[in-house]
């Protein structure tokens, strides 16, 4: 387990943008839960658009999909983030589209709520 960890860590690090498709297709598709949330943190480290979409907006591999305990860890370091512009806009796409599903709607209007009243 800890060479995958070191992998994820590793990619998460890594500035090619190739590096959140192998986040998304091995490490969201994971069944350990350690290896989930490496791999969320590694996402939000990314702080990109691309990646950020994976947590809050992809049926099967975001926030929705966590365990309880995986997806309060994945908020709070959503929360920790010093800029969240991106976040921000992220989450308002996700709002608007008519593509999500009302659930993943929800959490992103829960979480724009929940960073807004934190700031």
């Amino acid at each position: 387990m800890s060479n995958a960890l070191k992998i994820i860590e590793a990619l998460g690090r890594h500035e090619d943008e190739a590096s959140i498709d192998v986040l998304k297709d091995v490490g969201t598709n994971s069944e350990k839960e350690e290896i989930r949330e490496a791999t969320a943190q590694a996402l939000i480290r990314k702080n990109s658009g691309k990646s950020l979409r994976i947590l809050v907006a992809d049926k099967g591999k975001g926030i929705n999909d966590l365990s309880t305990r995986v997806a309060l860890s994945t908020v709070n370091h959503l929360l920790e983030l010093e800029d969240k512009a991106t976040l921000m806009e992220v989450l308002g796409e996700t709002i608007e589209s008519t593509n999500c599903e009302e659930e993943i709607r929800n959490t992103a209007r829960s979480l724009r709520a929940l960073i807004t009243l934190s700031e």
